[in-house]
């Protein structure tokens, strides 16, 4: 065996960015050959935010040079938008064929549309795809438990893994507190105190500032702006993102967690997810470090608990429920949406200041917090019916964290409830109340939360009824909403009329918001 001719090919994709990972841990150094790539086809299979581009592929280069340093004889395929390799399949097969390797190992994907292109590839060497273990539970795991249940809630999903995990949980088998799940404390409406730290950042060094300029000059075309980016690119810079978490966010995340304000467009969130998605960290060392934050009295038990339900609960649970669905869940469309996205989501040009927020936000830092993307860019759309699959592509391309098999059940379930409830029990449809309870947007606003139909009237009221009226004969059976169509009717026809007429009027001049 020579170093030209490796035993094995191991490909590591974008998202697989972990020393521990399976195809990479069962595989020697002196024998099997690395081969990484960017690829124009999966750099452009959606309108990727130009910062999410930037940080895979310098987290990427920074981790081939990690583990050329490690030993590893790494092949590496820089973005090159003339290269005769357009696909992930045409980098791995012509590399596996100049190398002459025996066989090429793989990590499963997380995307679907990636995983039936990489069983189909035809290479001259056979193809060994291994099992991602940088998860709390299998697909397998997810599926048993699911299996002949009626419902497929996360929150019993969440405490079977709670218990298995060990997390915030006493010796007898009990949670910490003597409650699951403390999500009604976290409800607060953030006045100022305590101050929102300033967010974690670090600066580009000359792979990221190189990248940069590579995508401004190759990918300029794509939404967003790089002059902001201080995403970590490295695994030890990640570490340090994690520890400004739980050291300056954490005690008040949990408080604060559905909370939005004005001039602070992250307040305590962590900001770790795109380091998780991309395998710079790992989710149980990351509940575990927040855990040790409460027994350690540094973090209250409601925002350690809120914490680890995010990644320990939903995170896994969307992964079960994609694999076990895909592909038809992703055709989802059970409230027959037609309207095509609004043009403001890709400018951010409108008058409605919590949309204005959020999308500006997003096109300059590739990022808007859980309650910014349901409740306010998710729940318009919702309202508003927006085709589900135009909302997703644009949630998939914006965000810095969005991979397939995290964002589009989020998504299609949980935002558009384009599964007919499968994730969510009840669409998660709002007025303006809600956004002036959880925030200080509408006192900045040209509408008016407290009207309906009037000329300034906030547009997120009259689409609400709009949306609940149109869709009566698909809800009129859920026990949820018994007491909001009793609020309906309880309005008066003439009153409903013009709430109706308003929201066609709003319906039909959307784009000028």
């Amino acid at each position: 065996m020579t170093a030209s001719t490796p035993r094995n090919l191991i490909l590591i994709l974008g998202d697989q960015l972990t020393p521990s990972l399976p195809a990479l841990v069962e595989a020697d150094p002196e024998s099997d050959h690395v081969l990484m790539a960017e690829v124009a086809e999966e750099a452009g299979y959606t309108n990727h935010h130009k910062q999410k581009l930037v940080l895979i592929f310098s987290a990427m280069r920074h981790f081939a040079a990690e583990l050329e340093q490690a030993g590893w004889c790494v092949h590496y395929h820089a973005f090159d938008p003339d290269s005769a390799y357009e696909s992930l399949g045409d980098v791995v097969r012509s590399s596996a064929e100049s190398l002459g390797a025996e066989g090429v190992v793989a990590t499963e994907c997380g995307e679907w549309r990636l995983d039936q292109a990489m069983r189909q590839w035809e290479l001259p060497a056979p193809l060994s795809i291994r099992s991602d273990n940088r998860f709390f539970a299998t697909v397998e795991r997810f599926q048993k438990w699911s299996r002949n249940r009626k419902q497929w809630r996360m929150e019993y999903f969440y405490r079977e893994l709670r218990r298995e995990a060990g997390l915030l949980m006493t010796a007898d088998g009990q949670p910490v507190g003597g409650e699951w799940n403390l999500d009604a404390a976290n409800r607060k409406k953030w006045k100022g105190d305590p101050p929102a730290p300033p967010p974690f950042r670090v600066e580009p060094d000359a792979t990221t500032e190189a990248v940069i300029a590579e995508v401004e000059s190759s990918l300029g075309g794509h939404v967003g702006r790089t002059e902001s980016f201080g995403w970590a690119v490295t695994r030890e810079d990640a570490l340090r993102a994690l520890d400004h978490f739980l050291a300056h966010r954490l005690p008040w995340f949990g408080d604060f967690q559905d909370a939005m304000a004005d001039d602070e467009p992250n307040l305590f969130h962590a900001q770790l997810s795109p380091y998780l998605n991309i395998g710079l960290l790992l989710p149980r060392e990351v509940c575990e470090a927040a855990e040790a934050e409460y027994h350690a009295g540094r973090a209250p038990l409601n925002a350690v608990e809120g914490f680890i339900r995010q990644i320990l609960g939903w995170r896994e649970f969307v992964r079960g429920l994609y694999w076990t669905l895909m592909p038809g869940y992703a055709a989802e469309n059970r409230l027959g949406n037609t309207r095509p996205l609004p043009w403001f989501y890709w400018t951010g040009d409108t008058r409605m200041r919590c949309m204005a927020k959020a999308i500006g936000n997003t096109l300059e830092h590739a990022y808007a917090h859980h309650i910014q993307r349901l409740m306010v860019t998710g729940n318009f759309a919702l309202l508003a019916g927006v085709h589900p699959e135009a909302i997703c592509d644009w949630y998939l391309g914006v965000y810095v964290d969005a991979f397939d098999w995290v964002e589009r059940p989020n998504t299609q379930g949980m935002v558009m409830h384009a599964d007919g409830g499968i994730l969510g029990s009840k669409p998660y449809a709002a007025s303006g109340k809600y956004i002036n309870r959880m925030s200080d947007h509408c006192r900045h606003c040209v509408y008016n939360v407290n009207d309906t139909t009037g000329p300034d009237a906030c547009p997120f009221n009259s689409l609400y009824w709009h949306f609940i009226h149109r869709h009566r004969d698909h809800f009129k059976g859920n026990p949820r909403m018994g007491m909001i169509y009793r609020n309906w009717d309880g309005q008066g026809e003439e009153k409903r009329s013009a709430v109706l007429a308003k929201a066609d009027e709003v319906l039909l001049n959307i784009d000028a918001l």
